[in-house]
C-alpha cells in the first residue's frame, strides 16, 4: 500500500523539459505538469541524506539493511517506487487533487465537458486510424474547445464511473494553480568572472499558487519517507516542504465493469512502451490486450493518444544525460470492450502500472513512476 506525501515549494520551480538552449537569445520553456522522476529523484536524494549515506558509495553499492531493501541502486533500484503523482492543494490538512484532462473530454465553451465518442467510420472514408472504432465529438455547431482546465477530485471521480462532467463543478482552471514567471539569464565567463558576451536567455519558471503543490504517492518506503523539512526539487534545487499525508485515490464501480465488460485506460503518467502509443500485452494480429499470467483480456476498439514526447532527464549518479525515449503522453486513453478474465488482476495493474506486461522494462524508470494508469467505467451512449 502507497504512503503519501505532499511537497510544497517555497520558491519558484525551474522544470525543464528534453529542450536544450540553442545559443544566444534561446528561451527555456517550463515543462508542466513534470515527469514522475521530478520527485522520485528529490525524495530518494533525501532519503539518502537522512540516513547518512554518501551518493558516490550509493552509486555502485546497495545500502545496508532497510534503506537498502527499499533504494537499490541506481541500475537496480529496491522496493521504491513513485504509484501516484499529480498537482494537489493542501489547506487546512484538506487535501485536493487535480488531473491534466484525459484526451477523450472536451471542455466546451458552453460550460461543458462532452466525451468524445468512439464509432466505426463510414466505410467511404479512408484514414489511417488503425482501430476499429474512431473517437469523436458530436456537436450541432462547431466550437474551439477551452484550454488550460484540470480535472479537479470530484471531476475524476465523476470521469471514472462515465457520469456527466461540467466545468463550473469538475474544472479548475490552470491560472489558479500556477503562473509561469519568465527570468532573464546572462551566461558568465568564468575566466573574467564577468557576463559572456551575447549570452542573453531566458527561463520560464513556475509559481506555484498558495496551498498548491504535488501530491506523491511511493510504494515500498513505509516507515523511510521523510516526516518534515525540505526538498531540493527541479533546476537549481530550489526549496519543497515535503509533508506526510494521507490520501485515498479514487476508483470506478469495478463490479460495473465487471459486469459490462468494458472499460476506458488513462494514463496518469507518461507511458513507456516498445510499440510507440501502443499499450504492452497487445496483440496486434487480433487486437486482444491481455495478461496471460493473472488470466485476463480484453480487445482494444479505440484510443485516444495526442502526439507524442520525449522523456530525458540527468543520471546524477553516473554524470551524464539519461538516454531519451519516446513515450505515450500523460492523459491519453485507451477504450477496452470483450473483458473476460478476473476484474482483480486490471484492478491490480492500477496498483503496479503497466510494468508486470512489459518485457524487460527498465527498472529505473519504473521506480520512478511512469506507466501509472488508472481505470474508468466506459458507458454505453446508444
Amino acid at each position: 500500500m502507497a504512503d503519501y506525501c505532499f511537497i510544497n515549494p517555497v520558491d519558484v520551480l525551474y522544470l525543464r523539459g528534453n529542450r536544450l538552449f540553442d545559443g544566444a537569445g534561446a528561451h527555456g520553456a517550463a515543462l508542466m505538469p513534470p515527469w514522475p522522476s521530478l520527485p522520485a529523484g528529490a525524495i530518494r536524494s533525501r532519503m539518502l541524506a537522512d540516513h547518512q549515506i554518501d551518493p558516490a558509495t550509493f552509486k555502485d553499492t546497495k545500502p545496508e539493511g532497510a534503506i537498502g531493501e527499499c533504494l537499490g541502486t541506481p541500475n537496480k533500484p529496491g522496493d521504491f517506487r513513485i504509484t501516484n503523482f499529480c498537482v494537489a492543494s493542501r489547506a487546512d490538512a484538506s487535501l485536493e487533487v487535480f488531473f491534466l484532462l484525459p484526451a477523450d473530454l472536451v471542455a466546451k465553451s458552453d460550460g461543458e465537458l462532452a466525451y468524445l465518442q468512439p464509432i466505426a467510420l463510414h466505410p467511404a472514408l479512408q484514414t489511417s486510424y488503425p482501430l476499429p472504432f474512431c473517437p469523436l465529438l458530436a456537436a450541432d455547431t462547431p466550437s474551439k474547445p477551452l484550454g488550460g482546465q484540470w480535472l479537479n477530485h470530484a471531476g475524476i471521480s465523476a470521469y471514472l464511473d462515465g457520469a456527466p462532467l461540467s466545468l463550473a463543478a469538475h474544472c479548475k482552471q490552470q491560472k489558479e494553480l500556477w503562473k509561469l514567471d519568465p527570468r532573464l539569464g546572462i551566461a558568465l565567463d568564468g575566466q573574467r568572472r564577468a557576463a559572456a558576451e551575447g549570452q542573453i536567455y531566458t527561463a520560464e519558471t513556475v509559481a506555484m499558487a498558495k496551498d498548491c503543490g504535488f501530491l506523491v504517492g511511493v510504494d515500498g518506503a513505509t516507515g523511510l519517507l521523510p516526516a518534515a523539512g525540505l526538498v531540493r526539487l527541479g533546476g537549481d534545487g530550489r526549496g519543497a516542504e515535503i509533508i506526510p499525508c494521507t490520501f485515498a485515490m479514487p476508483e470506478p464501480d469495478w463490479r460495473r465493469i465487471a459486469e459490462e465488460k468494458r472499460f476506458r485506460l488513462l494514463l496518469t503518467t507518461p507511458g513507456l512502451f516498445a510499440e510507440g502509443w501502443q499499450l504492452p500485452g497487445l496483440t496486434q494480429s487480433d487486437g486482444r490486450w491481455a495478461w496471460g499470467g493473472e488470466g485476463f483480456s480484453a480487445s482494444l476498439k479505440a484510443a485516444c493518444v495526442t502526439r507524442g514526447e520525449v522523456v530525458s532527464g540527468w543520471d546524477i549518479a553516473h554524470y551524464r544525460p539519461k538516454e531519451a525515449l519516446r513515450v505515450a503522453p500523460t492523459g491519453s486513453v485507451y477504450f477496452f470492450d470483450e473483458f473476460s478474465g478476473d476484474i482483480a488482476a486490471l484492478k491490480a495493474l492500477t496498483e503496479q502500472g503497466l510494468w508486470p506486461l512489459v518485457e524487460n522494462g527498465d527498472q529505473s524508470r519504473q521506480a520512478e513512476g511512469f506507466n501509472n494508469i488508472l481505470i474508468a467505467a466506459w458507458p454505453r451512449h446508444d
